[in-house]
């Protein structure tokens, strides 16, 4: 049981790591340097990818058991849900924006910078949210086998990052991430 509650905290932590990645590289776009788009673009796709296949289908399963057991959660649990729906879809339109702007298509700084930041406001604010209130409610209400429904509907598979058999794109990612740990105060 703790150990899926460690488990889930430590993807938030990481896809915190990843959003102020992220938010250093719109930061660069603002004052006008030349972000990495490609990293940045990376970063979109690795927690798209990763959410749906791995973390939101964790999430799902637990969500139900716990309205389940405290009806109550319905609302909150609801609007979580629809925030994951939000959160794909501005991230699809970033990762959009990002590809026009490498494939050299002309796209204004201001609109990568400003689905940026709806992206990565939508993105904290739920992760926020989880934190706070979800995972510590999670831990209290749900039983062992609430738990081991939770691990029966994780799809089989790593995390594309942290598996040492990723694709180049992530390896790049996880080596930029790496990197940024050690050189960060």
């Amino acid at each position: 049981m703790a150990e899926w509650v460690a488990q889930w905290h430590a993807e938030h932590v990481r896809f915190s790591q990843l959003l102020d990645f992220l938010d250093a590289q719109v930061a660069e776009l603002h004052e006008g340097e030349d972000p990495d788009l490609g990293a940045m673009c990376d970063v979109v796709s690795y927690l798209s990818e990763f959410g749906d296949r791995f973390h939101h289908p964790r999430e799902d399963v637990a969500f139900a058991c716990m309205v389940a057991r405290d009806p109550a959660l319905r609302l909150p649990v609801n609007r979580l849900l629809q925030e994951h729906r939000a959160i794909a879809f501005a991230g699809e339109q970033l990762v959009a924006l990002l590809s026009e702007a490498m494939a050299e298509g002309v796209v204004l700084r201001s609109s990568i910078e400003a689905s940026a930041a709806l992206y990565l406001t939508y993105y904290r604010h739920h992760l926020a949210t989880e934190e706070r209130q979800i995972v510590p409610m999670a831990a209290r209400l749900l039983t062992p086998q609430d738990w081991d429904a939770v691990a029966r509907s994780n799809p089989s598979g790593s995390d594309p990052v942290a598996a040492a058999a990723c694709n180049d794109a992530y390896r790049a990612l996880r080596e930029r991430m790496a990197t940024r740990a050690t050189t960060t105060p």
